[in-house]
């Protein structure tokens, strides 16, 4: 008998996005390069934002496994999310966002710290540009792991991205070894071609002890040194009991159990690819959780990131949900 209340638990990082359009104008006077991702502190980040109080924002609840959970919940999965918010208006709308969402927050809300942004300036050509300040992220520690909701979870989800830290990688560790005195199985997506090459042992460490691993075929190429999609997988299969790796346009591989399965991409013209993997894994989870076949649930996986590619932003509307179920379940 499965006692487990939530299906699953993820850890990762909180960011608002905050995504303003503006003119050419406008963004010429930002000094930022177009299209470009960087790193900001919280204080640079204030600066920008002071520059748009005229305008009003669209606001969303992020973060690479926030987007997972969400996702997965949207789907109709019971879940779980760890991470750290400032007390802040950012961080009593994040908190107020999951609570709509019906998602198990564990996230105090700290006095005196910013929560993390990701500012989101969209230009006229559909360009992107993104400020992320991590902020009360950067705190996150091994003290903040809540072993309760681990322990009532049928598996854990892990942000690679959380490796870039080294009280992070503390917290990482701690959850897993909840996890394994439990019984919850653990997930881990590895976020980033950069977190494979700069936070090598930290991700080895996690992925020694994981049931099931995500990512792309970059990071696979970078976390094996293999020379190809197809050899990097094979060493994926040494590494852990369960791959769930994507191909770009020619889909996903997957391999569960004793089985293997090439999964074909859904066509679509590419708009914007922010938050694919992030999707993709909670269409697989929730096909695995929920009673359906690996190769079923990575037909999922695949549906969901096709309609997230073909707009703008990693969310996608609820009512969308149950016609990416029927599309690839024929639920």
């Amino acid at each position: 008998m499965n006692t487990k209340s939530l299906h699953l638990f993820g850890l990762g990082n909180a960011l608002v996005d905050v995504q303003l359009q503006i003119d050419d104008d406008t963004f010429s006077g930002l000094n930022l390069r177009k299209g470009g991702m960087a790193l900001v502190s919280p204080r640079e980040q204030q600066a920008l934002l002071d520059r748009f109080l005229h305008q009003e924002p669209f606001l969303c609840s992020g973060g690479s496994a926030a987007n997972t959970v969400i996702a997965f919940a949207q789907f109709g999965g019971k879940a779980g999310y760890g991470t750290r918010l400032g007390q802040d208006q950012h961080g009593a709308f994040y908190a107020s966002e999951f609570e709509k969402l019906g998602i198990e927050l564990h996230a105090e809300l700290m006095e005196n710290e910013a929560t993390g942004t990701c500012l989101v300036l969209i230009t006229p050509d559909a360009e992107r540009t993104l400020n992320t300040s991590l902020a009360v992220n950067t705190t996150f520690s091994k003290e903040h792991i809540a072993e309760d909701a681990i322990s009532k979870s049928e598996w854990l989800y892990i942000e690679g991205y959380k490796f870039s830290e080294q009280s992070g990688a503390e917290a990482i560790e701690h959850a897993i070894y909840y996890a394994k005195k439990h019984g919850t199985k653990i997930a881990v997506t590895f976020s980033d071609a950069f977190i494979v090459e700069y936070f090598s042992e930290g991700l080895r460490s996690a992925v020694a002890k994981a049931d099931l691993i995500f990512c792309n075929e970059a990071e696979a190429l970078a976390f094996t040194g293999a020379s190809t999609p197809i050899e990097a997988f094979r060493a994926l299969q040494e590494s852990a009991p369960n791959v769930a790796m994507t191909v770009g346009e020619q889909g996903s591989k997957v391999q569960f159990g004793n089985s293997t399965w090439d999964i074909p991409a859904v066509s679509v013209v590419p708009v914007d690819t922010t938050g694919a993997g992030d999707i993709y894994a909670a269409g697989f989870l929730y096909g695995i959780t929920h009673g359906h076949t690996p190769a079923q649930a990575g037909h999922l996986g695949s549906a969901a990131a096709a309609k997230v590619i073909s707009q703008l932003g990693a969310r996608l509307h609820d009512r969308e949900f149950s016609l990416l179920r029927h599309q690839a379940l024929g639920l």
